[in-house]
């Protein structure tokens, strides 16, 4: 990384300070669809991606494009109300951006949520899935370039890039609250195509149990930081092949169709950790 990027990471750090966000320990990447939990948040502290020195701009339909700070589950989260995408054309350190600005203002743990197709055939639209692992299917890695010591490690384990114990915590979430949830592996692609049939036969043949084009790189670059993460899917539609056709409009809708449950078992996860 350059002395550009690394004052980029320190600016946008003073920046949110001064507009009042001191030492959250949880981060929230919120998915289309899922960026109304920031909502729940007491005291919070909303602010523009687009005041934040530094930060690209969410184009996609469903992201409000806004860190939210505040009070949820006893805890001082800070949460992304949409993400960015390598598809959007931004590189993927622009894309990991605000997972340094997190580390950077204290947080410990990050807890990704997206959306995704269904591959496994036993998953249907509205189910939850407990990320335990991801397969990196883009043809690129955010920490591809020179490395900073001060960021985290040249070669990163990622054994555990999802994290055991976490797992277990949100299954125990899930059964106390009455909420159905599903565990398997998320498979990241670059987008902004949907997948073939053809494609979506190769990932269920690879391992994987849902894809999207997200969180792969956030997930990368949250090891590298050693923060310990939970991932949540939301599996808002049957891949291609498995129903008629694909659109964005299905994503949102499922999203919001199943976004209590959501909001209930992010809540109580984060009062645990």
């Amino acid at each position: 990384m350059d002395r550009d990027y690394l004052d980029s990471i320190e600016k946008a750090t003073d920046y949110l300070k001064s507009k009042g966000i001191s030492k959250p320990t949880v981060g929230l990447v919120l998915g289309s669809g899922l960026g109304e939990l920031a909502e729940e948040t007491n005291d919070q502290i909303a602010i523009p991606y687009t005041e934040i020195p530094g930060f690209p701009i969410s184009t996609v339909e469903g992201h409000a494009g806004q860190l939210v700070y505040g009070e949820l589950g006893g805890k001082m989260v800070l949460a992304m109300q949409g993400r960015f995408h390598f598809y959007e054309g931004y590189s993927l350190q622009a894309v990991t951006f605000p997972i340094r600005v997190m580390k950077a203002l204290g947080v410990e743990t990050l807890v990704v949520t997206n959306a995704a197709g269904g591959v496994n055939a036993s998953f249907n639209p509205g189910d939850l899935m407990i990320i335990t692992d991801h397969i990196n299917f883009t043809g690129a890695n955010p920490l591809i370039g020179k490395n900073d010591s001060t960021l985290g490690p040249r070669f990163t384990d990622m054994t555990e890039a999802y994290d055991k114990d976490y797992q277990k915590t949100l299954n125990t979430c899930a059964n106390d609250l009455g909420v159905s949830i599903k565990e398997g592996v998320y498979f990241g692609l670059t987008g902004p195509t949907y997948e073939t049939p053809a494609e979506i036969h190769m990932i269920r043949k690879l391992g994987g149990d849902a894809v999207g084009m997200s969180t792969v790189p956030e997930v990368i670059v949250a090891n590298h930081a050693e923060l310990r993460v939970a991932g949540i899917s939301c599996i808002t539609n049957y891949a291609a092949g498995m129903q008629s056709n694909l659109d964005h409009a299905e994503v949102v809708e499922v999203t919001t169709r199943v976004k209590e449950s959501f909001k209930s078992l992010v809540k109580d996860f984060v009062s645990k950790v």
